[in-house]
């Protein structure tokens, strides 16, 4: 390793949930930003479901996959100690089979606890940036013109009765983490980015970055970039990409109240959202790249 390379090497970071769509990307991104990456998978040795990792630019160099699974206490303890930060996106199946709570809210839960208490051991972390979702986020006040900021949390109770397992869980590990580090006293270390709704993942990851890189981050952060209703976007999208058989027609569709977000404070670290034409041209991309699209 020359000098220029090694002095490009920002240190050693943990990625839970490594093998995820959205873990899978920040892996990449923070490869190429120069960290050294432990990434949490189930199985290593799953080359059908990891391969794609040893591909990534600087994987071969910089990549360690380690195993671990939320439900097991200590099982995250090998990757992040010795880390200086760590990115916990990793989470439960989205959709359950039969038991909501044993296959969606305990591993949501427990795992993110486990996950930080496996970040308390670690004498040299700095920062704990956790991936929640703005599932996590609803309406506080009855004003429809007030934008969802990070003061904006969804109604547990609400989230139960319409069976929203996913943004429950969401909402439970992320206020379970808030609780944790109150207790330990360690709120500096803890930050959350929010990932869900029209959103390039690209930004999504970056902001993980920024998030974990500016000494001066604390709290919550929302990372939303436009937010549409159905019709309009499928409006966009069958304008743009004509030949895909996108419906325009939603006659049993019921629109909700309005809202917008404010999402001033993670852009005020310098991020600069993709337009929803970018986000989806991508995405189209992505699918033709590997054959789900003519």
């Amino acid at each position: 390793m020359d000098q220029k390379e090694s002095a490009s090497i920002k240190g050693k970071v943990c990625v839970t949930g490594a093998a995820g769509f959205f873990g899978s990307w920040l892996v990449k991104r923070l490869l190429e930003s120069g960290y050294n990456v432990e990434g949490t998978v189930r199985d290593p040795g799953d080359y059908k479901k990891i391969g794609h990792l040893w591909e990534l630019e600087g994987a071969k160099e910089r990549l360690h996959l380690v195993r671990a699974e939320l439900m097991d206490e200590g099982s995250f303890d090998d990757a992040i100690i010795g880390c200086e930060g760590v990115f916990h996106a990793a989470f439960p199946v989205l959709y359950p089979k039969s038991d909501p709570k044993a296959e969606v809210l305990d591993p949501a839960v427990e795992g993110t606890l486990n996950v930080l208490r496996s970040c308390k051991k670690s004498p040299l972390l700095k920062k704990v940036v956790l991936t929640s979702s703005t599932s996590a986020v609803a309406r506080s006040s009855s004003d429809p013109k007030q934008p969802l900021d990070e003061n904006s949390w969804s109604n547990a109770q609400e989230c139960e009765k319409l069976k929203a397992w996913y943004p429950l869980g969401k909402l439970l590990a992320e206020q379970a983490a808030w609780r944790f580090a109150k207790e330990n006293g360690d709120n500096e270390k803890f930050a959350r980015r929010g990932r869900m709704g029209y959103v390039h993942i690209d930004d999504v990851a970056s902001c993980h970055i920024l998030v974990y890189e500016n000494d001066n981050t604390e709290g919550r952060y929302l990372c939303t970039s436009t937010v549409l209703e159905v019709p309009e976007l499928a409006s966009i999208l069958a304008k743009r990409y004509p030949w895909l058989p996108i419906p325009t027609s939603f006659p049993s569709y019921v629109q909700g109240p309005r809202f917008e977000y404010d999402t001033s404070k993670v852009q005020k670290l310098g991020i600069k959202f993709k337009g929803i034409e970018e986000m989806f041209d991508d995405a189209i991309q992505s699918l033709k790249e590997q054959g789900h699209l003519p």
